[in-house]
């Protein structure tokens, strides 16, 4: 009876160890959602979760997803507690609109921070592409379900009249459209991404690539009837063979947490990242896009609590829930 007893507090031991483990630790150990392997979420990902973990003394793990919409989702079932999203996307989820419509508003994650600008990018390989327009008949990838690509794609190619029976569309990851391109299955491809993007300058250097420009009235509309667009400019030499500067227009790489990260947890987190923005922008090139006002201008959904408390230390007042 005597040896029943202990092992009952043994095991009461245990088990009140892993409550605690659970309650205090199991915040510490948070998932963040990026994109394909061959963009810049991912990468860029890693660097901001190595310095989360160095700096806030959060361990954090970066994982490769289908982009901005599965990021928001995940957050909101509570499989990831952070994600890299386009301005645009987390719009429509907080308002439940575009790729939200039929899921309805989500209100279950906030914003730390704008991160850098999101390139929308129409590549090719085929000499007959030289516009928007071009692409009418024409194998194209628009994007995997459910990312940011597929809404930017829309965006573009609605304002040229275009619509998916105009094409021939492909659902595709930047990685898919690489290879796809390169073998000849596709004509061409959308990729929304801070330039340079690995997929691109990969496909520049081995094969040759074209980029189109988005620009003059096409974008003027564009902009028009998206207003969470603006103009951007790839400079000369941005990729392999790139020998003028290409016109397009961007949205913001930003990224979220979950609504029910602790506030203090939220404020380290954001400090160890724009804290150390040099250092970050000396492992990937999009950290020289880090500042506080690129932070949080532009930004129409509300800020976590811990990372306005950050912004107020620094002289900038944001909205928050």
């Amino acid at each position: 009876m005597r040896m029943l007893g202990k092992k009952i507090i043994a095991i009461a031991v245990v088990f009140i160890a892993m409550l605690q483990i659970t309650a205090c630790g199991g915040a510490d150990r948070l998932m963040m959602g990026t994109g394909g392997t061959a963009g810049t979420y991912y990468a860029y990902g890693g660097v901001l979760a190595q310095y989360i973990k160095n700096y806030a003394n959060v361990k954090v793990t970066a994982v490769s997803t289908g982009g901005s919409k599965v990021n928001i989702q995940s957050i909101q079932d509570g499989d990831y507690q952070l994600g890299t999203v386009q301005s645009d996307v987390m719009t429509y989820a907080w308002n439940g609109v575009k790729a939200f419509e039929s899921e309805g508003a989500t209100h279950d994650f906030r914003v730390i921070g704008g991160l850098y600008a999101e390139t929308v990018q129409l590549i090719t390989m085929e000499k007959d592409i030289d516009s928007v327009e071009d692409l009418r008949g024409k194998s194209v990838s628009i994007g995997a379900p459910g990312s940011g690509v597929y809404y930017n794609a829309q965006d573009v190619l609605s304002a040229a009249g275009i619509t998916e029976d105009d094409i021939i569309p492909q659902y595709q990851s930047f990685e898919d459209s690489k290879e796809a391109l390169k073998d000849g299955k596709i004509d061409a491809a959308f990729i929304v991404a801070g330039a340079p993007t690995s997929a691109i300058t990969e496909l520049g250097t081995t094969n040759g690539v074209k980029l189109i420009n988005i620009d003059g009235d096409l974008r003027s509309k564009i902009m028009e009837e998206c207003p969470y667009y603006s103009e951007y400019k790839i400079p000369t030499g941005t990729y392999p063979g790139q020998d003028k500067d290409i016109e397009t227009i961007t949205v913001k790489a930003t990224l979220i947490v979950s609504a029910e990260l602790p506030e203090e947890e939220v404020y380290k987190m954001t400090k160890a990242i724009f804290d150390h923005k040099d250092e970050i922008a000396s492992e990937n090139a999009k950290g020289e896009e880090l500042s506080l006002s690129n932070a949080t201008a532009g930004i129409a959904v509300p800020f976590h609590k811990g990372a306005a408390k950050y912004y107020a230390e620094n002289g900038i007042q944001v909205d928050s829930e």
